[in-house]
């Protein structure tokens, strides 16, 4: 099932059609947050961002399940379907319609608390470091504009936003482990492993140590820029999707999902700390989660 699903969803390309879905699962976001504003005493600070990030999320599995209904109508009809996702899985008949609602369910369903989160950092992060959020702003008026409503072909024109998840996903990444059963006899660096054997790799260990990220404590999503950039880091260093064919199956839905929003955000407001806003420390409990509630300011940009 899960070669079916990677031919048409593990590729950026092949998830852009998302784009306008996603855009208006947004503009919902920030209707959302002019409401939770006024209702602050300043008329600015959202509280526990990642409740109103994990509705973000949240949304994006509704849409699709209706999404699934409808074309599953118009097929039973005998009208003509677009050739996206969902009905490529259709016609494929590689699975049956059970096998297609629930992995699709669960794929959408995994990526709510994983994207909530993220997002929450990310503002979190903004939030305190105002120099990084006005360098990624002022590449987002340069190549994009103040209001132009971006697609995933407008991602590659900001590279800094990419390189802000990167680095928001280096420090705080959500899934701080992961586990892999060998298939056959391995040895590395002279130590032999043999078949059947489960490992664990430590993504958190690997994204923090200084040997891969110099200043590794430091939040620096330049580090990211692949172009004159000649510190630029080892990719392997961070893997929070793991890699290969077992890579995170809707990692291109979860980027799309968090670019796209990053940008608007940024578009709209100023993303500042609050009186309410504390230092934050991140709690293992299965994910990586915020400990505390995250508290921030949305200040409308002039």
């Amino acid at each position: 099932m899960r070669s079916v699903l990677r031919q048409r969803i593990l590729k950026p390309k092949d998830v852009a059609i998302f784009s306008g879905e996603v855009n208006q699962v947004i503009a919902d976001l920030i209707k959302r947050i002019y409401i939770l504003r006024s209702q602050a005493e300043d008329g600015e600070t959202v509280t526990n961002v990642n409740d109103l990030f994990f509705r973000y999320s949240m949304e994006g599995q509704i849409r699709v399940d209706n999404k699934l209904r409808d074309i599953q109508n118009q097929m039973d009809r005998g009208q003509r379907v677009r050739g996206e996702l969902l009905t490529y899985l259709f016609l494929s008949q590689a699975l049956t319609l059970e096998e297609i609602y629930a992995n699709v369910t669960e794929m959408l369903l995994a990526g709510v608390d994983t994207t909530s989160f993220t997002l929450s950092w990310a503002v979190y992060l903004l939030a305190r470091h105002p120099e990084v959020q006005q360098t990624v702003y002022q590449e987002i008026v340069k190549n994009l504009g103040e209001r132009h409503v971006p697609t995933a072909a407008d991602v590659p024109k900001v590279p800094l936003v990419r390189a802000l998840l990167k680095e928001t996903l280096r420090l705080f990444l959500v899934l701080p482990g992961n586990g892999r059963v060998t298939q056959e006899d391995l040895v590395i660096g002279g130590y032999l492993i043999p078949k059947g054997t489960q490992l664990a790799l430590c993504h958190y260990a690997t994204a923090h140590a200084e040997e891969n990220f110099p200043a590794a404590a430091e939040f620096r999503p330049e580090r990211w820029l692949r172009r004159g950039n000649p510190g630029r880091v080892d990719n392997f260093g961070s893997i929070p999707f793991g890699h290969g064919v077992r890579s995170c199956i809707g990692r291109r839905i979860a980027e799309l999902e968090i670019h796209l929003v990053v940008i608007q955000l940024l578009q709209h407001f100023e993303i500042k700390t609050s009186s309410q806003t504390k230092a934050v420390h991140a709690k293992t409990h299965g994910l990586l989660t915020p400990g505390e509630p995250i508290h921030v300011r949305f200040v409308n940009r002039k």
